[in-house]
């Protein structure tokens, strides 16, 4: 079977690829389309270590192909939307309602892959990019049938960790402001979660103008190339501040905009040795500066939420796919990624 795979040195789509059948509590799972999200590239230029050979891939939807034992909430031919936290569901954080502290979901990865003979790695307990993965049974989600599948495949990723951070983490509440720094696929999603929290100024940032109606379709209430502007849309500092790229200076500008008692969510990944600096006077007003993993979801909770308010009208998807390539073209589909040309690249199979 064809799949996207990194060696450490490039990476390559093969037609050879081979994943074993499912185990007690897995579930195989024929992928129909999968986003890609910056964090896959992040693995191809060292961002994000990962041992390989790796299949890449973390953001995807498709069809229940076979089962294991002791797996009753999805069947055979069942749509699913794929979750990475490959949680225990038996530790006191999951028992606590808080998957994403599971230990058990944190640096193991598995090997269900094999190419002549030798096995590969599984990229974030999913492994997207390729026709079948296996996952853990928690990690299939169902979903409504009349919900597209190139659209399904990117609430597992940016869905998920972007409007989960404003509604799990930083609980943003009615009338709050907000300030989103980047508005790409994880981006757009924090936009639209503060829309749906009922956030009344949400302000977006990016450098590149032409991001703007993108950012108000989805909520933007003002948009700014730089955060210079800010304060002269909200002078006394946001409640919410969420930096959404990865770089250190602007990890240091979300927290200098935050009003007395505000809060600045960290998404973006920068290199894992990163260092950023920050006035310890400036938080002394009871300001907060947020980690946030993987928007500190309960995805068997928020997948069929987020697709209830897909259904409704709500949650945008389907605005989110700006382009959709074969799996072959995955060359282009990263360099589209990378410069900045797409908001979320979605592979099909």
């Amino acid at each position: 079977m064809r799949g996207v795979v990194f060696d450490g040195q490039r990476v390559e789509v093969v037609d050879d690829l081979e994943v074993r059948d499912p185990g007690p509590g897995e579930v195989r799972v024929a992928v129909s389309a999968a986003g890609l999200c910056h964090s896959d590239l992040s693995v191809v230029d060292g961002t994000i270590p990962f041992p390989v050979p790796v299949v890449l891939g973390h953001e995807g939807a498709g069809v229940v192909e076979a089962v294991g034992v002791g797996v009753g909430h999805v069947r055979v031919g069942d749509h699913v939307a794929l979750s990475t936290l490959a949680n225990c569901g038996t530790c006191a954080d999951c028992d606590r309602g808080r998957p994403t502290m599971c230990r058990r979901a944190i640096g193991r990865p598995g090997r269900p892959f094999s190419r002549g003979g030798e096995p590969l790695f599984q990229f974030a307990a999913n492994s997207a990019f390729a026709e079948r993965t296996v996952v853990k049974a928690v990690q299939a989600v169902r979903i409504p049938k009349d919900i597209p599948l190139s659209s399904a495949a990117l609430i597992g990723c940016g869905v998920l960790t972007g409007v989960g951070a404003v509604l799990n983490r930083a609980r943003v509440d009615r009338g709050d402001s907000v300030v989103v720094i980047g508005a790409g696929g994880i981006g757009l999603n924090v936009i639209q979660g503060a829309r749906i929290a009922g956030a009344t100024r949400i302000i977006a940032v990016d450098a590149n103008p032409e991001k703007e109606a993108v950012a108000r379709q989805f909520g933007a209430t003002h948009f700014l190339v730089s955060v210079e502007g800010v304060r002269d849309v909200v002078p006394t500092g946001v409640a919410h501040a969420f930096e959404c790229v990865g770089r250190v200076e602007l990890i240091r500008q979300a927290i200098d905009l935050l009003d007395r008692r505000g809060q600045a969510v960290l998404l973006g990944v920068p290199a894992a040795t990163a260092e950023a600096s920050f006035l310890v006077s400036s938080l002394y007003l009871d300001k907060s500066i947020l980690g946030c993993r993987y928007g500190s979801s309960r995805p068997q909770r928020d997948i069929a939420l987020y697709a209830d308010l897909y259904r409704e009208g709500r949650l945008l998807l389907d605005e989110l796919v700006t382009a959709t390539y074969p799996v072959e073209d995955f060359a282009k589909a990263a360099e589209d990624t990378g410069e900045g040309r797409v908001a979320r690249a979605v592979l099909t199979f």
